[in-house]
């Protein structure tokens, strides 16, 4: 069972989109990867100050996922280790070099699309600069994505915002109103998944759009942010952001990984995600069930998949996604 022929939009960003993205364009080559535009840490974050452009470090994770060119995908991947670039990531160099001589960052993504023979698309969502802001119930602010993926803030319902008013990419905007299928990673909550799908246009066109959507729930929560968040309450959050409710499916895993993993992860506040079967039995949505985990993964300095132990196994993913859609 495959996808020929289905429009298909993941969006997300970071290392959620690339392990969905990597074995899903085997099922679809009409596939569009939407990419929130809100990174400022690390290597991207040093970019965007010096240079003044549009962050490259999820678009490029999307690029290297969706390309078919095994030796460029390594190194743009490659990040180096001493001198003058030391932390920063090949592929952001080349990015923001390409936005300055292609005149913008959507003309350089479709430059660096024809070098790594990608299959389908990868869109900014935004062409702006903008800082993801978030206001907690106690009535601090926080800005910059950065910022608030460290942050502790301990409650469930934070005020969020793009600062100044985001510019949405009108081929992004067009990929969503053209879609069959919308899925939305698994990634942050807050920090990777919000800033996409908080811009105003993205969340009407979900809303309006007869796809069937989908949400692939996250497999851990984060401490301070998603503590003792069961899988409604990502699917709630995933809603408040678009605007309403509209999520079909939400995919989740019901194949608890081994204990000492599980030990590992509580003794960072990290615990796999409480699956609330009464609730998600009610719900507006079809909740599906499935062993989603992987391998557990060891620490190579080329993957960037090599920041997690717990991790969804990517083609596990693409099948159930592929069920879904067909399913009545």
């Amino acid at each position: 069972m495959n996808l020929s022929g289905v429009k298909t939009v993941v969006i997300g960003g970071g290392t959620g989109s690339f392990t969905l993205l990597k074995t899903l364009k085997n099922y679809t080559h009409d596939i569009t990867a939407l990419v929130n535009m809100t990174d400022d840490g690390g290597s991207t974050g040093i970019l965007r100050d010096e240079l003044g452009v549009l962050p490259p470090g999820d678009v490029r994770q999307c690029l290297v996922a969706l390309s078919n060119a095994p030796y460029l995908r390594d190194v743009l991947s490659y990040r180096f280790e001493d001198g003058t670039f030391k932390g920063h990531a090949f592929g952001n160099l080349l990015m923001a070099a390409l936005e300055k001589v292609s005149g913008s960052f959507t003309n350089g993504v479709s430059i660096a699309s024809e070098i790594l023979n990608i299959t389908g698309k990868v869109e900014p969502v935004l062409i702006n600069n903008v800082k993801l802001c978030m206001k907690t119930a106690d009535g601090k602010t926080y800005k910059g994505q950065h910022t608030i993926e460290q942050s502790n803030f301990k409650q469930t319902r934070p005020e969020l915002w793009l600062e100044p008013n985001p510019e949405v990419n009108q081929s992004a905007l067009s990929a969503v109103e053209q879609a069959d299928y919308i899925i939305v990673a698994p990634g942050n909550l807050y920090a990777s998944l919000a800033p996409a799908l908080l811009v105003p246009e993205v969340g009407h066109a979900i809303k309006a759009s007869k796809a069937k959507k989908v949400f692939v729930c996250n497999l851990v929560t984060k401490p301070g942010q998603t503590d003792g968040f069961a899988v409604n309450d990502f699917v709630s959050e995933i809603e408040r952001f678009i605007g309403g409710k509209c999520i079909d499916t939400v995919l989740y895993n019901n194949k608890k990984p081994a204990k000492r993993l599980l030990d590992k992860y509580a003794f960072q506040g990290e615990f796999g995600v409480e699956i609330d079967r009464g609730v998600i039995k009610d719900s507006h949505y079809t909740a599906v069930g499935a062993s989603l985990i992987g391998e557990v993964h060891t620490s190579s300095k080329s993957d960037l998949m090599a920041r997690t132990l717990i991790r969804h196994d990517s083609e596990k993913l693409a099948r159930q996604l592929a069920k879904i859609y067909y399913a009545a």
